[in-house]
């Protein structure tokens, strides 16, 4: 009976090992040069804004692009650059009335009107290393036509040299930032609605073949 135990224990331990190497995480520094570009499966962009005091409004984009040109040897001299389309704004706001909302939302003059401005776009200018995994970005963010410095709060989830579904090399993502719409020429409501919009973003980026 000890015997089996202990045989069942360290058939137990073995597993719990290839499964710890399957899913182990490699530092960033090791992952290879070149592009990764986002797996939309497993991204997110949500952001929130204040409705008269009372609640955070929250919503999110589901359609958009974002790649990064990996430099492992000194991660700061990376390129990330991005496009969200406009018309993908998905919001919690109740049936039967959800559609025309979300579509008023995307194509009204006075919020996104993507019908003039298809796209938000973002390319970076700078990446500073506030920490092993931590990081300030700053880039330029195009919105309405109107260009602007942001900063995003970056965090280093994880690198896997073999992701285990994909087999390919995959870098993990969290980004917060806020930015005043007002700024961007979008004042409708405000400050009711509130000015500043809180935007959080989830991204796991997959290498390309070369």
């Amino acid at each position: 009976m000890n015997y089996l135990k202990i045989t069942a224990f360290t058939i137990v331990l073995s597993l719990a090992g290839c499964i710890s190497w399957v899913f182990a995480k490699s530092p960033f520094n090791d992952m290879p040069e070149g592009q990764y570009v986002v797996d939309l499966s497993h991204a997110s962009i949500v952001w929130k804004v204040s409705h008269l005091g009372l609640s955070n409004y929250v919503a999110r984009f589901a359609d958009f692009d974002a790649s990064i040109e990996y430099d492992p040897s000194d991660i700061t001299k990376s390129k990330v650059t991005a496009k969200i389309n406009p018309m993908s704004i998905q919001t919690a706001y109740p049936d039967p009335k959800k559609e025309d909302f979300d579509n008023t939302l995307a194509t009204d003059e006075s919020w996104f009107n993507a019908g003039k401005f298809a796209s938000i776009d973002f390319v970076s200018s700078s990446i500073k290393m506030t920490g092993e995994k931590t990081a300030v970005m700053n880039g330029d963010l195009t919105f309405l036509g109107v260009s602007k410095p942001v900063s995003l709060d970056v965090v280093f989830n994880g690198a896997m040299l073999r992701q285990p579904f994909s087999g390919k090399p995959t870098m993990g993502f969290s980004a917060t930032t806020t930015i005043k719409r007002t700024e961007w020429g979008m004042g409708k409501y405000a400050p009711n609605i509130g000015d500043e919009v809180a935007v959080m973003i989830e991204g796991e980026f997959v290498k390309t073949d070369d």
